[in-house]
């Protein structure tokens, strides 16, 4: 049983940076109900790899990955909220991506697939909302890279998204993080059964999507975490492996890795990772800040975490002090958590209230 449906893009679909795509979908789950005059949704844009599953349904009562904020009575309240949950364009979770079928050769697109950026997955976001007969947003939420996909949203239909939660996201990809994603494209690259992208679908590069998600995961919690969930615990290494798994840490990031690495598309993976970095708020204006004036944002919060090595607390803030310049009443929410830039999916005991707040203060 599945909540999951989908929405024709328009065919031709033209890419920002050209190209195009025919026949083209987004996958797409809705809970609540749109009232009558239609001002009620909530749009959540997600992250890397999170499925449109957010929450749990009637159709489909799996956990979501974003469980406790969305729901009856939760922050973002369905008895109150029409809320929709995109699954980005260029993913492998229903959406149209790398490995989709290419209607013009009747083979997976692979790296054929045309170059993408976060303001074509909006765009795409945008024609599910049309599809619904959404026109306008009660907010638009958006986490990690769719706090990234949020901004392209608002810059594009700058009169659709008056209300933003931009949460642990960025106006652009630091050095830093730029550095671990293209390790990580490169683990994938280099691993002997990528192909050059025309791997096979019972021999995909494990190895290489194994190491790639163990370096997103170092990054996406903090030392501090790592050192009070683990410090210098060991494991029994293997006889046969003399520098196997010594350290429980070790073993950790092994088992994330093999939970992962099957279920998720290796060239979707670096399409994705790419489009993070090629984001860029100041591509719209002399800087970042002036940028953001090309926007009709009238409330956001914005949230981030001083323990974020990915997307650091103090992009946050010129994100914040970007739209307070624009006019707009901004709330800028630095919460201490432990868990570095996960803290969005585990730490709900400041996330929820911080979130619920600001919701029930919207019009």
């Amino acid at each position: 049983m599945s909540a999951t449906r989908t929405a024709a893009l328009p065919s031709p679909f033209r890419m920002k940076r050209g190209g195009e795509l025919r026949g083209a979908a987004i996958a797409y789950e809705t809970w609540g109900t749109l009232n009558a005059t239609r001002d009620n949704a909530v749009l959540i844009l997600t992250g890397l790899s999170p499925s449109a599953h957010a929450a749990a349904s009637a159709d489909d009562p799996s956990q979501g990955w974003w469980e406790p904020v969305v729901g009856p009575g939760h922050p973002i309240d369905t008895n109150r909220d029409f809320v929709i949950c995109v699954n980005s364009l260029g993913s492998c979770k229903g959406s149209t991506g790398p490995a989709s079928i290419d209607v013009a050769t009747g083979r997976p697109y692979r790296l054929s697939f045309p170059d993408l950026t976060l303001e074509d997955v909006a765009a795409a976001a945008y024609e599910v909302l049309k599809a619904l007969g959404v026109g306008k947003l009660r907010a638009l939420i958006g986490p990690s890279m769719g706090g990234m996909s949020a901004q392209a949203f608002a810059l594009q239909y700058p009169d659709v998204a008056p209300n933003l939660i931009l949460i642990s996201t960025a106006p652009q990809a630091l050095p830093f993080a730029i550095g671990i994603r293209s390790l990580q494209r490169e683990a994938i690259r280099r691993d002997p059964n990528f192909l050059g992208g025309d791997y096979h679908d019972d021999h995909w590069p494990m190895e290489g999507m194994r190491l790639a998600r163990k370096l997103g995961v170092v990054t996406y919690r903090s030392a501090l975490e790592w050192s009070q969930r683990f410090g210098r615990q060991r494991v029994h290494p293997t006889p046969a492996e003399p520098f196997g798994h010594e350290f429980q840490i070790e073993a950790y990031l092994e088992a994330h890795a093999q939970r992962f690495v099957g279920g998720f598309d290796p060239c979707s993976y670096i399409y994705l990772s790419r489009a993070m970095d090629w984001f860029d708020m100041s591509d719209y204006g002399a800087t970042c800040e002036e940028a953001y004036g090309r926007m009709q944002v009238k409330h956001a919060l914005v949230i981030g975490v001083d323990t974020d090595i990915l997307f650091p607390i103090e992009q946050q803030k010129q994100i914040a002090e970007g739209l307070s310049a624009t006019g707009a009443e901004v709330e800028f929410a630095a919460l201490p958590s432990l868990q570095g830039h996960d803290s969005f999916l585990v730490d709900y005991a400041r996330f929820c209230p911080t979130i619920a707040k600001f919701m029930a203060r919207l019009p």
